[in-house]
């Protein structure tokens, strides 16, 4: 984790994003990349040259407001760096990660329910689908990730293996104890000795340095991660996600973005 991105619309939630991304940036000695997505008016995304000092009055708007972010107090010591460009957010979240060597991303989302969600959850969900690199979704006001309790849910099947590496490299990191949790349903119903066996061969792969072994039955995967997160109290939710195109399934259904949007808990992604 040495060059970590944060998307910014100058909104509350990327503000939050911007938060934990300085405290990860201070505690791994790493580099701040700031990524802003210009809103240019439809009419200016072809413009010819006679239109392009409207464009760029947009663009020094923005910039201002990337030097009043990084004046503030939490950035103080910490190396920052800009990227603006226009555009989609998953296509420059993908940019950044391939020309700047990006490792790891950090995102704001409100994640409301309703109607709105088709317009605010939209460019979280965008980017869980596809990044190439963990990402950390911010949905509350939050200075530091102090991580005690880390629910890592899984399948434990073999295609998910290197996702669970990664997840468990960044529990340990943060001295968590790390939740291995199924979910059981009755749609894809395993037997308790089943699952047991199943996480017992893979955890002997790698293990983490503290861990419990959960299996939760509940009617869906969701509710099942959201329930077992809030009986236990969990600083953090992780799954896998798979790069492709579509969703991004680790059980079955879109569950890695319908948490994305739903969970009040900061959740964590890993690329399958």
């Amino acid at each position: 984790m040495k060059r970590i991105l944060v998307p910014t619309d100058f909104s509350p939630e990327s503000e939050y994003a911007l938060k934990i991304g300085a405290y990860l940036a201070r505690k791994n000695k790493a580099e701040l990349y700031l990524l802003h997505l210009l809103e240019l008016p439809i009419h200016l995304a072809s413009a010819p040259v006679g239109e392009l000092p409207e464009a760029f009055f947009f663009t020094k708007l923005a910039q201002q407001k990337i030097e009043e972010l990084k004046e503030k107090p939490f950035l103080k010591g910490i190396k920052v760096h800009e990227i603006m460009e226009a555009g989609s957010i998953h296509i420059g979240v993908l940019n950044a990660i391939k020309d700047k060597g990006i490792d790891f991303v950090v995102m704001g989302s409100s994640g409301v329910a309703g109607l709105e969600e088709i317009f605010i959850g939209s460019n979280t969900e965008k980017v869980v689908r596809t990044a190439t690199v963990p990402v950390l979704i911010v949905k509350n006001d939050i200075k530091e990730l102090k991580v005690e309790n880390f629910v890592y849910a899984c399948d434990f099947s073999s295609d998910t293996f290197e996702a669970y590496k990664k997840a468990i490299t960044f529990g340990d990191q943060l001295n968590s104890t790390i939740h291995l949790l199924f979910v059981n349903t009755p749609n894809n119903f395993n037997t308790s000795r089943a699952i047991t066996d199943k996480i017992a061969s893979f955890t002997k792969k790698l293990t983490p340095k503290n861990y419990t072994v959960n299996i939760y039955n509940e009617l869906t995967i969701e509710d099942g991660i959201l329930n077992f997160a809030k009986e236990i109290n969990a600083d953090l939710i992780g799954m896998s996600t798979h790069g492709r195109r579509g969703i991004a399934h680790f059980f079955n259904g879109s569950i890695t973005e319908e948490l994305s949007n739903h969970a009040l808990r900061p959740v964590i992604t890993f690329r399958i």
